[in-house]
């Protein structure tokens, strides 16, 4: 039996990973309804979101004390912001809290191959959330559907 139909009848939802030309996988999401691009990074603990694009998704920013670092920069101001819902095709997750900080440097080595920018990072915040399965053959993310309790 294939791998999507074992996952699909153990209430996984499949998303295509989009490689870019820097090898990195692409996924489409929205965070409060607003659509953006992100790179997929297993190695990052939490998802991110660049700074200057808190107003587009529509985030309540608020003061952070900690650092970050990762991707080849180190100590790196960052804010957060809280309960926000993220969909990524028709897997949700509402109350979502993101990292915010500068990602000026990602989006630039991006570029510089000729890639396309980011709006952000999705973690492994996100990845152990959903319980991922990743399918490097063909591409594919695999999240499962979260059950809410009212």
């Amino acid at each position: 039996m294939k791998l999507n139909k074992i996952l699909k009848r153990k209430g996984y939802i499949s998303i295509k990973l989009n490689k870019t030309i820097t090898n990195h996988y692409e996924v489409k999401a929205k965070i409060n309804g607003k659509k953006g691009s992100f790179i997929l990074d297993t190695g990052a603990s939490n998802s991110c979101i660049d700074f200057n694009n808190a107003n587009y998704f529509n985030l309540d920013v608020l003061a952070s004390s900690t650092l970050a670092s990762g991707a080849g920069a180190t100590d790196m101001f960052t804010k957060k912001s809280l309960k926000n819902k993220l969909s990524i095709k028709k897997w949700h997750f509402f109350n979502f809290d993101l990292v915010l900080f500068d990602l000026t440097h990602v989006n630039l080595a991006l570029t510089k191959h000729n890639a396309k920018e980011i709006h952000g990072i999705i973690g492994a915040d996100i990845l152990q959330k959903g319980k991922a399965i990743i399918d490097y053959k063909n591409s594919k993310l695999y999240l499962k559907k979260l059950v809410f309790m009212y």
